[in-house]
């Protein structure tokens, strides 16, 4: 199997032209699924070509993949990179069936930061009633501002001195921003009617903990959702933002989740080619 990619511009009438990337695998089904993936970085860092790793396992897993450049703080703080990743979701959506299929099943995937902005569009996508989402996809997604976990203590980090804390910091802008749940979806009191969730992370992941709380929060609230806690070490997140080694114990089964997660999610059984690895 061979998954081409071919840049694209997005341009969604506001003033911020995204960069986006598309991924084709040559045995994705017809109308496969449409997802729209954003890269991690802490929200300060991160490009196309760091979120190339997971967004190739995807396109491997069966979907087409629109890999966007988020405008990174600070030079853009909340809300704007979300709002420009609302506008290139509905980009996306109305011009399905030239990405994908006019009935390919749309879905939402990020890892760290761009897993935060994946839950919060998830939430956006769900109060404005549109685009309709079959799921969100969420590795290691940085969706607690407070950074009290148990993981992030083993990890050495904290409020202060750490790239996720200083992340945080430049993507809010000040304090008070904390408290929206587009912001931190983390504490979010209503997480009702959003689409169903796959929420992977590992054993050695700072984001851990705050991963599993917001599976649990989810769950409680009704929303369908699949959790995996990998074997370490891993060396997540940092890894996934530009990982170079694509032979980890933990990529074969990142890329089973996914297909796994599009047969139930899309309702229909995907191409046993579409689970075999890319091969240099």
């Amino acid at each position: 199997m061979t998954v081409t990619t071919t840049d694209h511009i997005i341009e969604t009438g506001a003033p911020d032209r995204v960069r986006a990337r598309v991924y084709r695998n040559d045995v994705a089904l017809r109308a496969a699924p449409l997802v729209l993936h954003l890269h991690g970085g802490a929200f300060v860092n991160g490009s196309l070509e760091e979120g190339a790793p997971i967004a190739g396992l995807l396109a491997e897993a069966g979907a087409v993949v629109v890999s966007i450049e988020y405008p990174l703080a600070p030079l853009k703080t909340f809300p704007g990179p979300l709002q420009s990743a609302y506008r290139s979701l509905s980009h996306v959506h109305k011009n399905r069936a030239a990405f994908a299929g006019k009935a390919s099943p749309l879905y939402v995937a990020g890892e760290e930061a761009g897993g935060n902005l994946a839950a919060a569009l998830a939430l956006m996508a769900r109060d404005q009633q549109t685009p309709p989402l079959a799921g969100q996809i969420l590795l290691s997604p940085m969706v607690d501002a407070c950074l009290a976990t148990r993981s992030i203590r083993e990890a050495e980090a904290g409020p202060v001195g750490c790239r996720w804390a200083d992340g945080w910091h430049s993507y809010l802008g000040s304090a008070d921003k904390a408290s929206h749940p587009y912001a931190a979806p983390g504490g979010a009191t209503r997480l009702g009617d959003v689409a169903p969730a796959l929420v992977l992370t590992a054993e050695d992941d700072p984001m851990r903990d705050e991963s599993l709380r917001y599976a649990d929060q989810l769950e409680h609230c009704g929303v369908a959702v699949t959790r995996e806690v990998l074997a370490g070490p891993t060396g997540w997140p940092c890894i996934l933002c530009g990982c170079g080694d694509l032979t980890a114990p933990w990529v074969d089964e990142t890329r089973r989740q996914f297909a796994s997660f599009f047969a139930e999610t899309a309702g229909r059984r995907m191409a046993p080619a579409s689970l075999q690895p890319v091969r240099a």
